[in-house]
């Protein structure tokens, strides 16, 4: 995305810029309308139920583009968390930073009706309604702060592909096991019309126990629905991993081993070895 740099809306130097939420066209909110409505219905009994009361507390459900002043008041009341407005994707050091500072930044624009079902960059729908819900839980707020942290580690070693797919396997694409059901809660997920019932219903995928090292060698894509899924035991179990277990050791054991393919058929005890 293109960037005026003399305008009111350039980035600051850590990409942030005014939200300007009354600048949102009527089009625009009812985009975000559409969207929430049917992954609203859609998600019923297939999300964690982290996440609906997320969006109870934060009180998404109401009509348009959430002006994050509001948003932020009800987030950081909850966790210490706010949410940021960027243009588009930030660098790795940017996002990073803002996670282990308890901010989330949000794409400030939103794809078109005629993007309903897909979007290459994420959007503010994505972000806020993929994301944000999950940050009012402070085990998940703690986790994305940790991460953000672990991040800005991965960068200084240059381990960020490893750390990328961490993000990718639970932020962006994880399943929970809850009441014996498996549930979503990777925002990649919830904010995709199609994934969300691929990931839960579909018999070609993978559905694997949370392993670090499996993760830290599996390969992403980004433009197709997953071939690997990895299942969480509860977000607890998820900051315990992270705070427990350093990661740094890992990416110089990894490095010695070859990566997995999205959806390889590998036996889970090869990647203690």
């Amino acid at each position: 995305m293109l960037i005026d740099t003399t305008s009111d809306l350039a980035p600051k130097g850590d990409w942030t810029i005014p939200q300007r939420w009354e600048h949102f066209s009527a089009e625009e909110h009812r985009v975000w309308d559409l969207l929430f409505a049917r992954q609203a219905q859609l998600l019923a009994g297939r999300s964690v139920r982290a996440f609906e009361e997320g969006l109870e507390t934060l009180k998404l459900s109401e009509r348009g583009i959430p002006n994050f002043d509001e948003l932020n008041e009800r987030l950081f009341a909850r966790t210490g968390w706010t949410v940021v407005s960027v243009p588009g994707l930030v660098p790795d050091d940017i996002f990073f930073e803002h996670l282990s500072h308890r901010r989330f930044p949000a794409g400030n624009f939103i794809r078109s009706a005629e993007q309903l079902d897909y979007l290459e960059e994420p959007d503010v729908f994505h972000d806020v309604f993929g994301h944000v819900p999950l940050l009012a839980l402070p085990a998940v707020a703690d986790f994305m702060q940790a991460l953000g942290q672990e991040g800005l580690n991965a960068l200084a070693c240059g381990a960020m592909d490893r750390l990328a797919r961490l993000y990718w396997y639970s932020v962006e694409f994880g399943l929970a096991r809850e009441d014996g059901r498996l549930k979503i809660y990777g925002a990649g997920i919830l904010s995709s019309f199609g994934e969300s019932r691929f990931a839960l219903a579909s018999e070609t995928p993978q559905r694997l126990p949370f392993d670090m090292r499996r993760i830290l060698r599996t390969r992403y894509k980004s433009d197709a629905f997953q071939q690997s899924y990895f299942v969480i035991d509860s977000f607890d179990d998820l900051l315990a991993r992270m705070l427990r277990d350093p990661l740094e050791p890992l990416y110089a054991e990894l490095a010695l081993l070859p990566d997995y393919e999205p959806g390889a058929a590998v036996a889970l005890s090869a990647t203690s070895r």
